[in-house]
């Protein structure tokens, strides 16, 4: 393949990915009802007021992508030594790919494509950890959450109740030791004939120690609480009367559905607002103003982010190694 073959290549597989990015969002928020329904509960508030709170929520916005920028720049160190604004630049461009894939499987496409081809492959792996580290937190959480909401909303038998919460609690051990010894994958990889072939990929498993996962996992409870105070703003905001406890449970609850559920970011929002409506039903009746926080919240944590992305798009290389200043 010619250089200059390449360069067409690469010229219109960076457009293609953009206007497909820019398409879905168009179209998603073209027919979304439900951020037209948070401009609705607005209409009572000041203007002073609503530049305060929805400014507060993008810089926690802006904090959490940082937080996992910064946690991806450790993940890929033991394969190749990036920059902070490397890490940050190829953040926000998985985020425009992850837009229209399903399950974002396309936030791998656009963070590896910044690494050296040679390393791309482990660079999936190690992005996986750090995945598989946020799903920990995700299950924990919500396997507290579930226990908690059944117990307060939910007239089980006291045995079965009991039994629901050594389920939980088994549920959660199982996450953080399969977490802990993430190099116990490896093994499991290298057990079976057709994988080995490929183990100097998933090799960087092994290169993990406990004292490192334990840092990556405290940069995704960063993440997971930043997330969960960008609900309580808006709650709070908006439905007042509710409780710091109840909105951390419901919150913790649909985080946990939501990590279930298959799909894609461009219809991500409104499986988030169904669940969120019959999560909250429970502990309020301004179910308008539960899924306008929802949508809001969909609307800053993924289709701003994978609008300034684009720009990253086009500084991906598809052949050969990212340029580095």
């Amino acid at each position: 393949m010619t250089a200059q073959y390449k360069k067409i290549v690469s010229v219109t597989l960076k457009i293609v990915i953009v206007v497909l990015a820019f398409w879905f969002i168009y179209k998603k928020l073209l027919a979304n009802k439900d951020l037209r329904a948070f401009g609705g509960v607005l209409e009572n508030k000041q203007q002073s007021e609503i530049a305060m709170v929805v400014g507060l929520v993008c810089l926690l916005m802006l904090f959490n992508w940082g937080l996992e920028a910064w946690k991806w720049k450790r993940l890929i160190s033991p394969v190749e030594r990036i920059s902070l604004w490397l890490a940050i630049e190829s953040v926000f461009c998985g985020l425009t790919w992850a837009i229209f894939t399903p399950n974002r499987l396309g936030e791998y496409g656009g963070r590896v494509f910044f690494l050296s081809p040679k390393r791309r492959v482990a660079g999936i792996v190690a992005m996986t950890v750090g995945n598989m580290g946020q799903l920990v937190l995700t299950n924990v959480f919500g396997a507290v959450a579930a226990c908690i909401f059944l117990y307060r909303f939910k007239s089980l038998d006291y045995h079965l109740f009991l039994a629901v919460c050594a389920l939980g609690l088994a549920f959660c051990l199982f996450f953080l030791i399969f977490f802990f010894n993430i190099k116990w994958l490896k093994g499991l990889l290298l057990s079976m004939r057709w994988t080995r072939k490929y183990q100097k990929f998933y090799a960087v498993l092994g290169r993990y120690s406990k004292r490192e996962l334990f840092k990556i996992l405290a940069f995704c409870m960063a993440r997971y609480l930043v997330f969960s105070i960008q609900y309580y703003i808006l709650f709070q905001w908006l439905i007042p009367d509710l409780y710091f406890s109840d909105i951390m449970v419901m919150v913790s609850l649909l985080f946990f559905v939501q990590s279930a559920l298959p799909s894609l970011d461009f219809l991500d929002v409104g499986i988030r607002s169904y669940t969120a409506a019959y999560l909250f039903g429970y502990i309020t009746s301004n179910l308008i103003a539960v899924i306008a926080v929802t949508a809001s919240i969909w609307l800053v944590n993924l289709i701003v982010p994978a609008i300034l992305g684009s720009f990253f798009v086009f500084k991906l290389r598809f052949f050969g190694n990212y340029k580095r200043v």
